[in-house]
């Protein structure tokens, strides 16, 4: 499963601190092969209330950003994120439903 977690919203100055990180726009993907992918979107808010491990904007990582998104999420939510792309893969590999065109 890979993470973008790219895109953030900051809060221009939080206490002592500028452009704190509190809420993430993150995307999964997962591939199998060259022909199934699945994704997944959405945003997850971040704790700012205790800021004593704070680390400037600038330096901040993309790893570090998805362990806070992960922790944040919990492991039963990132599980239940894998088992929807791994469900959409199979999907895909084998489709209970197909969408057709009349007269055609």
């Amino acid at each position: 499963m890979e993470w973008d977690v790219k895109t953030v919203d900051v809060y221009p100055t939080k206490e002592d601190h500028s452009n704190v990180i509190y809420n993430v726009h993150w995307r999964v993907s997962k591939t199998e092969g060259e022909d199934y992918s699945a994704s997944s979107y959405g945003t997850q808010t971040l704790n700012t209330e205790e800021l004593g491990s704070f680390i400037d904007f600038d330096k901040v990582t993309t790893e570090e950003v998805q362990a806070w998104v992960i922790d944040a999420m919990g492991e039963e939510a990132v599980t239940a994120l894998e088992a929807n792309l791994d469900a959409q893969i199979e999907s895909q590999k084998n489709p209970t439903t197909e969408t057709k065109t009349i007269g055609e």
